[in-house]
């Protein structure tokens, strides 16, 4: 069995440096470290991770549980939380939920099974009460827009006061009009209340009527949704100045949606998104939008997590990002 030692001597560096680069842990060179890896790779090493978790109870991998991998926020927010974890010396291992309570479940259950040292698990339909969230089997970090009740460290975006901030922005520059692109805000809390609330609260603050309310539902939360969303609105007949998105992936499908109904962004309506995902400002136009501090989240969140894992007693913390707007050629 090749050990550690043995792809010490390999690539030239002590046993330490070896553990150093294995557990992604800082103080080693690029140049090091790739020969390391290089060293690893032709000895055929493998970390013998079942005696490493019987002497520390860890396995040094945190699971991130997220609704979908391919949608541009949350591969943003994955990389972020690789980061933050590598920067404490863990690995992260993701799940796709499918935003579906089976997915979320299956989630916690391989927490179990894989032996995560915590979970992050962004729920889309668990909440605080849900008795599988305690039976993990690990510790459990909540992100999203669900009221967990205290019981878990959750990580909150800024949906009801960054809706409103968007709201107010199109309403000072010239608005009367402001619809939303949102899923239907139903019963419970979740990210179309909230962010439906914060717009209705944006109105008021400026004194426009939303009566009856300009929402255009989605069927999904994509691009093509958000896209079906704008051809709808436009056909409705509806006189619509400003549109605030609930995400800056439905923006991008309303500003196609609009631009084939022949509408220009900003002259002929405004848009506005929430994430400022990277992809908003090499649009055309570029895409103003709710920028929450999501490097803050994912540090937040894996911060908490390692805290968890060394405290499984301490009280339960409630953290909601900053955010600010950042301000682009659609709403200009």
């Amino acid at each position: 069995m090749v050990t550690m030692e043995d792809v010490a001597r390999l690539a030239g560096v002590s046993k330490m440096t070896v553990s150093n680069v294995v557990n992604n842990r800082e103080g080693v060179s690029d140049l090091v470290r790739r020969r390391v890896l290089e060293a690893i790779r032709q000895s055929g090493y493998r970390l013998n991770v079942s005696a490493r978790s019987l002497r520390s109870g860890r396995t040094g991998v945190i699971g991130l549980a997220v609704p979908e991998v391919d949608l541009p926020y949350f591969s943003h927010l994955a990389t972020l939380v690789i980061d933050a974890a590598r920067r404490r010396g863990h690995h992260v291992a993701i799940e796709r939920t499918g935003a579906a309570e089976a997915g979320e479940a299956d989630a916690l259950a391989h927490s179990r099974v894989l032996q995560f040292d915590a979970l992050i698990l962004s729920a889309v339909v668990l909440d605080g009460l849900d008795e599988r969230l305690t039976g993990a089997g690990c510790p459990v970090v909540m992100l999203g827009e669900r009221d967990f009740g205290g019981r878990f460290d959750h990580v909150a975006m800024p949906n009801e006061e960054g809706m409103k901030a968007a709201t107010v922005h199109l309403a000072d520059q010239g608005c009367r009009r402001i619809g939303i692109v949102s899923g239907v805000p139903r019963e419970g809390v979740n990210v179309m209340t909230r962010r439906y609330r914060g717009y209705l609260d944006g109105l008021a603050e400026r004194g426009l009527s939303a009566d009856p309310p300009l929402l255009f539902p989605l069927d999904g939360m994509t691009m093509e949704a958000g896209r079906d969303a704008a051809h709808r609105m436009v056909d409705s007949g509806r006189e619509v100045d400003g549109v605030v998105a609930v995400t800056d992936t439905v923006a991008l499908g309303v500003l196609r949606g609009l631009a084939d109904r022949g509408l220009r962004v900003p002259d002929d309506i405004r848009l506005i998104g929430f994430d400022d995902v990277p992809e908003s400002r090499f649009l055309v136009p570029s895409l103003s939008s709710v920028a929450p501090d999501h490097r803050w989240m994912a540090e937040k969140a894996v911060e908490l997590a390692v805290q968890r894992v060394r405290a499984p007693l301490r009280p339960a913390e409630e953290h909601v990002a900053p955010f600010e707007l950042v301000i682009r050629e659609s709403t200009r």
